[in-house]
């Protein structure tokens, strides 16, 4: 049987606008800029510029009255011109003293085409050039051989119909590993290593120690354990550390080694989302001015709307042209108000944190961070943990400090002895001091770096002072070992 029932629910749900705000509140300067040159190009009501003062208020009245006369009906000729031939508003050839303006890009050889050039050199018979087009198109970028010999048989057999073998791969493996930069075609570190001792000039009793490490105790050296290696070969610690020397010199990574393989790869550049200066212990925050840039709706599209007037009669496709337009300022009324929305609450809770680490702002000393989490600054500015959140992704601030991610300013707190509450910013700094100071020779252990802390009144465990020096990318007190 049907059965009708009474109920009620509280629903929340978010606007178009609102969701808008979300994510132009989470993207950084440089995609904000991508972002509003795409919605300009989508949308012809939107345009870049500064709205003039009483006549842009003349517009916004008219934009408010043309609402109420949406329905009504309209002539959409009234304000088009269709008679007016195309050939005088396009022009199909250019002059000659036209400025073209063009990006240089600059042409610079690859690693691998590099790489293909001294093969060239060499004097190979055509199997052994494609195996050696194979072996040079597996190198990576770093210049090492990553893939088994035992694969790239499959490979040449199944790709390119060439039947060979590891020993044949290997011949003409040991032909590249000889080209330029040294330790090019490797198949892991210790190879890498040695094929660039091998260049150097003989007779040097510190290459020849160092290669003797290499091959014979390169466990040991990757750990350190100097005294099994000085009981193994038999050296004092000066013969030691002039073969430890030479080794450090080598490059882990030839194939970087090559500026134009470098220069290939894009390099993000950071811009500041803020600036802040300090002038005579008062703070200025200010937002970048690619943060605030000038919109306006267009001019040209508020005369169209408006020129359909009280009694005016039109088509049915004028009357969907007129809904068009009507979508697109809307479209670009939203747009602003949302990025107006995005830069004051970016303003605000950058304000916010200013405050709350004020101290550290002023003197740019790390033990003088705050604990602050999201939450201390949503309920200051009284918005919601991930508004917040939203806010401190991917954006930075200039200070007299250097530009420093929102995300350095937010950690945990730590009591200490005395039951003062101290950010675990302040314990980093002072493991990273500590490690400084440290004699190399001697390196502190985790333990005593947890002795350490515990005499400065900081109540901490080894295995967190152990996950503090992993966050800090620091290695563990054998590694840190010098001789």
């Amino acid at each position: 049987m049907l059965k009708q029932t009474l109920s009620q629910k509280l629903l929340q749900k978010l606007s178009p606008q609102q969701i808008q705000l979300m994510k132009l509140l989470q993207v950084p300067t440089m995609e904000l800029e991508q972002r509003i040159k795409e919605e300009i190009e989508e949308n012809p009501a939107l345009e870049e510029g500064k709205e003039d003062g009483e006549e842009a208020d003349d517009y916004a009245d008219d934009y408010e009255e043309k609402d109420d006369n949406a329905n009504e009906e309209f002539d959409i000729n009234d304000y088009l011109d269709d008679d007016l031939p195309q050939y005088k508003t396009s022009v199909s050839n250019a002059g000659k003293d036209q400025d073209e303006k063009a990006i240089p890009i600059s042409g610079g050889l690859s690693f691998h085409e590099v790489l293909n050039s001294q093969l060239s050199l060499r004097k190979l018979t055509p199997k052994e050039k494609e195996i050696a087009d194979v072996l040079i198109g597996n190198i990576d970028d770093d210049g090492y051989l990553r893939r088994d010999l035992e694969a790239l048989v499959d490979d040449l057999a199944f790709t390119y119909n060439v039947m060979t073998t590891e020993e044949e791969i290997e011949d003409v493996l040991f032909i590249i590993q000889d080209f330029e930069p040294a330790g090019v075609g490797a198949r892991d570190l210790r190879e890498c290593l040695l094929l660039q001792l091998e260049r150097k000039h003989h007779g040097d009793i510190a290459i020849y120690t160092a290669k003797k490490i290499l091959e014979k105790s390169f466990e040991e050296f990757t750990k350190k354990h100097y005294e099994k290696i000085k009981a193994r070969f038999e050296i004092g610690d000066e013969d030691l550390k002039e073969a430890i020397d030479e080794i450090v010199k080598l490059n882990p990574k030839p194939g970087n080694s090559l500026k134009e393989s470098t220069d290939s790869k894009n390099i993000q550049q950071i811009i500041p989302d803020f600036i802040l200066t300090e002038d005579e212990g008062e703070l200025n925050l200010s937002l970048n001015s690619r943060n605030a840039p000038q919109l306006k709706v267009s001019r040209t599209y508020e005369k169209m709307l408006r020129n359909y007037s009280d009694g005016a009669k039109g088509s049915k496709s004028d009357k969907e042209a007129v809904q068009f337009v009507r979508q697109k300022l809307d479209s670009a009324k939203w747009f602003i108000d949302a990025i107006y929305q995005r830069q004051q609450t970016l303003l605000f809770t950058m304000r916010a944190i200013v405050e709350y680490q004020k101290e550290y702002f002023l003197t740019g000393d790390d033990t003088n961070l705050r604990p602050m989490i999201l939450k201390d600054i949503a309920e200051i500015v009284e918005m919601d943990i991930s508004t917040i959140s939203r806010v401190a992704n991917s954006k930075y601030v200039q200070t007299p400090y250097g530009i420093m991610s929102l995300k350095y300013f937010f950690s945990e707190s730590l009591s200490t002895s005395s039951g003062e509450e101290v950010s675990t910013r302040e314990v980093k700094k002072i493991l990273q001091d500590a490690i400084d100071a440290e004699l190399k020779k001697k390196p502190l252990t985790d333990q005593k770096l947890t002795d350490l802390l515990k005499e400065k009144g900081y109540n901490i465990a080894r295995r967190t002072v152990a996950k503090y020096r992993e966050q800090l990318d620091i290695p563990v007190a054998r590694l840190r070992k010098e001789l």
